[in-house]
């Protein structure tokens, strides 16, 4: 029977590592995942208000497909220079790609970042952005235990008109597979259903991780964004002004467009615990790392488990969602 791994982290796939920086004055943060290695990496995204970087070099059809680091960042565009730090702070230990051997070595960071410019910290940083330093003090921070909730790139986000936050979860398949996940939740839809208190993502929950809580009675759920007006109100109906960003990492040796095609179905969790989801406005984005460690099997056997793994990889991202958005409602944390 799958169950979540000892830490029920993304960091239960060996030779992963996760790092944060959060600043209470800025009210925003930097999330690092940090691998032993170049691991192979994939990307989707499917919201329509996008904020990335080096995406385009983890599509199957182009030839690098692997990162050495990956970053979350709030800041909005801002964010996207915390990549520059995690760069800056691994080529002089030879992390990355050397084309010549008298060069720099040249990390591949892919980033994704959130909007959370309008939460009443101080932004007025001028010409100079805190994000470069804060994505070094991410990376330096990086551990196989780390804390989840409003904390790093979760630190300044909302899910609908409350809380978002930032959470992770892990699933151990058998036969040596495990998945993880970390998700970092800002989305213009709701991770609660119109009760207010319980979860979308409520029939993938083990353990209680995020309250145990249950639909009571009837739900009704004609109303796909009951919150519209006071999200207008607050700005947020714009493109680019929320997003739901997740990685997904696997112990599994998986091609180009496998990795691709876990990257599309862990996008079934987004949609499983938030509501709606994929919008206009949001720049939901999902990243998958694979470390290699285990070979999948063959003929028709590769193709179930790959099924396995993306399926895997979408009650992951479902229930990491869920995860960060109750410890960050409930003030609580988690390591």
């Amino acid at each position: 029977m799958p169950h979540p791994g000892p830490r029920n982290a993304i960091t239960d796939v060996p030779g992963l590592r996760v790092g944060h920086c959060t600043d209470m004055q800025v009210k925003s943060g930097v999330t690092v995942l940090l691998p032993d290695s170049a691991w192979e990496a994939s990307v989707d995204i499917r919201g329509g208000g996008p904020g990335v970087r080096e995406t385009a070099a983890l599509e199957p059809e182009n030839t690098v497909g692997i990162a050495h680091a990956i970053v979350l960042s709030g800041g909005s565009v801002f964010g996207l220079a915390a990549a520059d730090g995690v760069v800056a702070a691994l080529s002089p230990y030879g992390v990355g790609l050397r084309l010549h051997p008298d060069t720099p070595a040249a990390p591949i960071v892919p980033a994704a970042v959130l909007y959370d410019l309008h939460n009443g910290g101080n932004k007025r940083w001028g010409d100079q952005s805190p994000y470069r330093e804060f994505g070094k003090l991410a990376l330096a921070a990086a551990s196989r235990t780390f804390t989840q909730g409003a904390v790093g790139a979760g630190l300044g986000a909302r899910a609908g008109t409350g809380p978002g936050g930032l959470g992770s979860v892990s699933l151990e398949l058998g036969d040596g597979l495990v998945v993880g996940a970390l998700a970092v939740a800002n989305p213009i839809g709701s991770a609660l259903m119109p009760d207010g208190e319980t979860f979308w993502a409520w029939p993938f929950e083990i353990g209680g991780e995020f309250g145990a809580r249950r639909p009571q009675g009837h739900v009704d759920c004609r109303d796909p964004i009951p919150e519209l007006s006071r999200l207008a109100e607050r700005g947020r109906l714009q493109p680019g002004a929320n997003t739901t960003l997740a990685v997904v990492a696997v112990n599994a040796k998986l091609s180009p467009g496998e990795r691709k095609r876990v990257a599309m179905m862990a996008h079934d969790g987004i949609a499983r615990a938030v509501r709606p989801a994929h919008l206009p406005f949001d720049g939901d984005t999902v990243f998958v790392l694979a470390s290699g460690e285990r070979e999948l099997g063959e003929g028709n056997q590769r193709v179930v488990d790959l099924a396995r793994i993306g399926a895997a990889a979408a009650d992951c991202v479902a229930r990491a969602i869920a995860r960060g958005v109750y410890l960050a409602r409930e003030g609580k944390s988690v390591s």
